[in-house]
């Protein structure tokens, strides 16, 4: 049985919550779904510019958790930009 999620500090809302190619109808593309937890973690980092140690603490989660988030998110961001996909981002959910 694996271990249940520990429940994450999520503060930030998206002033937007889909992002897709231009030209394109969003009925014509795949999506990719990021998370809220995914989201804080590429705004914490990249947009306000902390270290992994401290948004991790920000997030009530561990550094390698933290880490692991923010792969995640990356991961997702670049598929949407390679491949032409569209952004979904979550509303919170914790």
């Amino acid at each position: 049985m694996a271990r249940p999620i520990k429940p994450r500090c999520v503060y930030s809302n998206p002033r937007a919550y889909y992002f897709k190619p231009r030209g394109i109808p969003l009925r014509f593309l795949q999506e990719v779904v990021l998370a809220s937890d995914e989201f804080e973690a590429l705004k914490l980092h990249d947009y306000d510019a902390l270290n992994q140690v401290e948004a991790a603490k920000k997030m009530n989660i561990s550094q390698p958790t933290f880490g692991r988030i923010l792969d995640r998110a990356y991961k997702k961001v670049a598929q949407a930009l390679v491949l032409g996909k569209a952004i979904k981002i979550e509303k919170k959910d914790y």
